[in-house]
Order: structure tokens, then sequence, then C-alpha cells
């Protein structure tokens, strides 16, 4: 996803959401692609994959948007020993009154903070499949309901490093976007050692000015909008037309399936609202292309070995199907 200027909110929901970008960008320096795509899940009631080498601020990305928003937020650090109970809660018993008892786990929470998801066992990565997609935790046999919002950002070291499991893809389709946070230019690199050099502390983002400036109703109101934002045939014709490509690609084994271009519908609609229009655009959708689809496609593992990437398939893609007017 490209960074593109928002034009002047027209309504309070859409000026909450935009100082959310605003707020976290006092914290992190360089990453606005990454903040906005947080936005984005927000307003779809979507979850997030940040992938990006260790150092380059994905938890802090996640902390600073926490700390924006006046919801509840948990964090659970993934180790190669976590429990899925240790992520959902569990039955206690208690001796005192001869019952068991439900001691909630901290996915009960409005944000929650997956650290370094792929350095834990599948096992334990698929304790977070239901959550995600039903919003809910069965716990002997009785469903559980999570609050409302409910929104996971998970952090992954991409795969090729040591003591990490990669997602299986029943999990990853689960993601609304993957978005990767890559090694800050030059320029907002230095920016980032000033920042540290007049006294920043990562671990005190208030001392940073970083403010709560959006809530629940905000939220709310916020979703109502981006549903009312009109989709014309021939821009649902056109993301029908890209997932459908990404299946013929000679480089993808599997490509995207219909879930996949309803979330391109989704995350494209909420773009165009936070971008002041009411009607999705052709550039709406190439927008967002990337980071909704990447995560979807398979490569061939002969492609893999040619070092092809699921964003240069998509990049063909994109410039080879036709666009409407």
């Amino acid at each position: 996803m490209t960074d593109a200027s928002i034009t002047a909110p027209a309504d309070p929901a859409r000026e909450a959401l935009t100082s959310v970008r605003h707020e976290v960008a006092k914290a992190v320096v360089g990453q606005d692609p990454a903040v906005t795509g947080l936005v984005i899940a927000l307003l779809c009631r979507g979850h997030v994959l940040l992938e990006g080498v260790p150092g380059v601020a994905k938890t802090l990305l996640v902390r600073a948007l926490a700390a924006t928003l006046d919801v509840e937020a948990k964090r659970v650090q993934f180790t190669p020993d976590l429990m899925p109970g240790d992520i959902t809660g569990s039955l206690v018993y208690d001796a005192r009154t001869a019952e068991f008892s439900f001691s909630a786990g901290p996915v009960f929470t409005n944000l929650l903070l997956a650290d370094e998801i792929n350095r834990t066992p599948p096992k334990t990565q698929a304790a977070l499949l239901e959550a995600m997609e039903e919003r809910q935790v069965s716990v002997d046999g009785e469903p559980r309901p999570l609050p409302d919002p409910f929104v996971v950002a998970a952090t992954q070291n991409p795969v090729e490093y040591e003591g990490t499991y990669p997602l299986p893809e029943a999990q990853l389709d689960r993601f609304l976007l993957k978005l990767t946070v890559a090694v800050p230019e030059r320029y907002d690199e230095v920016a980032v050692l000033r920042r540290h050099a007049d006294g920043f502390d990562p671990r005190d983002l208030s001392a940073a000015g970083v403010r709560t400036v959006a809530g629940p109703a905000d939220l709310v109101a916020a979703r109502e909008a981006v549903a009312a934002v009109r989709v014309e045939p021939d821009v649902l014709g056109y993301i029908v037309d890209i997932c459908r490509a990404t299946r013929t690609s000679p480089s993808v084994q599997l490509g995207v399936s219909p879930r996949g271009a309803t979330a391109l519908l989704r995350t494209a609609r909420a773009w165009a609202w936070l971008s002041g229009r009411d009607f999705v655009t052709p550039d709406d959708v190439k927008a967002l292309a990337r980071p909704t689809l990447r995560h979807r496609l398979t490569l061939r593992p002969e492609a893999e070995m040619e070092g092809v990437a699921a964003d240069s398939v998509l990049d063909t893609v994109l410039s080879t199907v036709p666009v409407p007017r």
C-alpha cells in the first residue's frame, strides 16, 4: 500500500481516525503505510500481520496505536513453550467451592498484540484461529464471546529466520492485511536517532505526547460510514478479475480465494472513506491489493527457488488486468 495524503475530515469519526495516524507518528517514524493499514483493519474489524526484521518498531507501532484508542489492549509474547490455554484461558479448580471456574486469558481484550507469533509451534498458533474468525473462544465445549471491537495485531520475523514456524495457510487467510515493516530510509533513521538523543523513551509513550484521540463510539460511527461507501459494478468486476488472474499465474500454486476478494472490497472501501470519498475507485483497489492479497498466494516451489515474490506476482497482475474507466 502506498502512502497518500488524506483530505480534510468531513465528520467527527473521520477526524478521530485521522488523528490516530498523527498520534502514532509521534512515536514511530517512517512507517505511515503500516499505520494506515492498522487503521483500515480497525475500520474493517479485521486482523493485521506485521512482518519485518527485528528492531524496526513493529511492537512499538502496535503499542502506540493502543495508546491512541480508548480501548483495552493486552500483549502476549509468543514463545516455543507457550500453551493454547495461556492465550484463551482455562478452567481452574477452586478447592473452596469444589467447582471449576473459567479464568479468562489475554485474548479477552479489544486489541491483542501477538508478539512474534511465528516463534510458537502451530498448535498454539491455532489457538487464535477460532478467536480471529468466530470472535469467540470455546472452553470445555462452551463458547465465550470476545468483546467488540476485537482486533489481533500480530508481529512476525521473516520465515527464513532461525527459530520460526511458518503460519498455516488457514490462519494466514484470517488476517485481513499483511503489512511489511521495512528498515526506514536514512533520513527517517536519522530522525529516530535524533528523538532518542533528545530523550525519547519507547516505554513511556505519554511522555512522547501520544494522546488518546478515539474510542469505541468513533469506531462504530466510522464502520457505519464505511459500509455506506458505494462500489460500482465495474469496480466489483475489477476486484474479481484481479483475484481470478492470480489463479492462472504460472508462478502461483494456489491463487486468491473468494474470501480474499471480499477482503479487498472491504479494505478498498475503508481507504476510500479515509480519503474523503463515498465511492471506491480502481486506484483504491490497486492501493490495497498488495497488503490484502500477498499472504493469500501460495507460490510454486520452483518459483520460490527462482526468487519470485508474491508482490511481484501481484504487480504483474495489476499491470495486465484491464482497469475500468
